[in-house]
């Protein structure tokens, strides 16, 4: 019989890893003194102890070595906890490929506007409930008509006492980006239906499961680098956009009103911040 450390020395197994695999009742020593507690193992134990060891390689967790070491353990069994282990190493590499495809996304934005990586526009991919909200839709001949549109929806929000503490966003239409005449339609979150009028309609606007999202902040100008961004994301991550982009202003210029949070208003340009959405079709996996 071998002392624990000798056979730590040649199984190159450390003294207090055994002692682990002894107190979880993995690898029990052969005899244990009992004047001393000193713990022997013979050479009858490797076959145990290289099994822990080739099963901890293939990434099962101690709980679920103890299992397939026990000896009523079926066929069967094995079979299945093996098969399950080789699901969750798959979805591992799907999931370091995907890592990957962002890091070459990044670097290729990166290289794209000869950006400092500190000014990289970082893509966040999440759903984006759904939400009932008043909007209006007009082709406008430049980005200043906006604020005359949501003026105008704001006002009717307000009228009927339903304005929700949510940001507003502006969806564009336009398959793609237009300095004058774009197709926009700008829409305020509700709290209740009311009623519709002659431009202004209210509707459901469904759950988007899969947006990517970009963060920016001061004037509407960085707009079009962000779009860009996203875009070169979608193609390094083999993606494709699944209807209109939107801009959510998370904090914005406007005069005080009545269920919006303080926190969304400033009159400080350098101050808004927005976020850029854009809607990509769902794929199985993702």
């Amino acid at each position: 019989m071998f002392k624990i450390r000798e056979f730590s020395r040649f199984t190159r197994v450390s003294v207090k890893m055994l002692r682990h695999y002894d107190e979880i009742g993995l690898l029990k020593p052969a005899h244990v003194d009992a004047a001393t507690s000193y713990r022997y193992y013979t050479v009858d134990q490797l076959p145990r102890l290289n099994r822990i060891i080739a099963l901890k390689d293939l990434g099962f967790g101690l709980s679920e070595i103890g299992a397939l070491l026990d000896d009523h353990v079926s066929t069967e069994a094995m079979r299945g906890m093996l098969r399950l282990r080789r699901a969750q190493i798959e979805q591992q590499l799907r999931d370091e490929h995907a890592r990957l495809s962002q890091v070459e996304a990044r670097l290729a934005q990166i290289e794209h506007v000869g950006a400092s990586p500190h000014h990289v526009y970082d893509v966040v991919v999440r759903e984006v409930p759904a939400q009932r909200v008043a909007t209006l839709r007009a082709v406008v001949p430049d980005a200043n008509e906006i604020a005359e549109l949501f003026e105008a929806v704001e006002a009717h929000a307000g009228a009927h006492d339903a304005r929700a503490p949510a940001s507003p966003f502006t969806l564009f239409h336009d398959e793609d980006y237009h300095d004058e005449h774009a197709d926009v339609e700008v829409a305020v979150p509700l709290t209740m239906p009311i009623p519709a009028t002659d431009r202004i309609v209210v509707k459901e606007m469904a759950a988007v499961p899969c947006m990517a999202c970009v963060i920016y902040v001061g004037s509407y100008d960085p707009l079009v680098d962000a779009l860009n961004a996203v875009m070169v994301w979608l193609a390094q991550n083999g993606q494709r956009a699944a209807g209109p982009f939107r801009e959510a202003y998370l904090r914005y210029s406007a005069a005080p009103k009545p269920n919006v949070p303080v926190a969304f208003l400033t009159q400080r340009r350098e101050e808004w911040v927005t976020e850029l959405q854009v809607p990509i079709e769902t794929r199985e996996g993702n």
